[in-house]
């Protein structure tokens, strides 16, 4: 399949920093995703108390949604203005401390504990930082990584996921030569293979 031109498009950490200092973010959903409603019971699986990861997270209000239903919300977001709009928005209190093991990054935590937001580079996360989780809700992130680094994206995903893990991946589809993303075009192909 072709991607067209987006093959070899980059999005710098400036950029996207740059769209959240000036208010260009039309992937965020203020009512949240339909879509994660359609599917949480796939999500869930009927299980309560679950770990479940946003990668890419920015504000999304669904973090609060899971959190309101008793399970443990971890979040990456380049966006330090994302993660404290997030926690004001809500009204939640929180604390804020550095990661030691990544310079320069600091975790953002209820002060009721079950939403952590780390302010770092996604890359630089592992599962000796964050731990496993059980559930990963993939809004925009796969589609938000560069072309060139999806393999490593992708393996970071699966490294952080227990074994009875549900992932739920939201994609967009189009003609990836009429629009150079992000979104990025990740044919239904690349994800099978991607993922395995």
């Amino acid at each position: 399949s072709d991607i067209g031109s987006q093959k070899e498009r980059v999005v710098t950490e400036e950029e996207w920093l740059q769209k959240w200092e000036m208010g260009n973010i039309g992937f965020h959903k203020e009512q949240g995703h339909p879509l994660l409603q359609k599917y949480m019971h796939i999500l869930l699986n009927g299980r309560s108390g679950l770990r479940i990861f946003f990668p890419l997270c920015g504000k999304a209000v669904e973090m609060k949604w899971l959190a309101d239903m008793g399970h443990s919300v971890v979040g990456v977001e380049v966006s330090e203005q994302a993660v404290k709009e997030f926690f004001s928005e809500h009204s939640l209190p929180y604390c804020e401390e550095p990661v030691p093991e990544i310079p320069g990054a600091k975790m953002f935590q209820s002060t009721s504990g079950n939403i952590s937001l780390y302010c770092c580079s996604i890359y630089d996360l592992s599962s000796s930082i964050v731990g496993k989780f059980d559930g990963v809700w993939d809004r925009g992130a796969l589609v938000a990584v560069n072309p060139c680094d999806r393999q490593r994206y992708v393996s970071l995903m699966v490294n952080l996921m227990e074994k009875s893990s549900s992932y739920l991946l939201v994609t967009v589809s189009y003609d990836p030569n009429k629009h150079k993303g992000p979104p990025f075009y990740v044919p239904e192909s690349e994800i099978k293979s991607l993922f395995g």
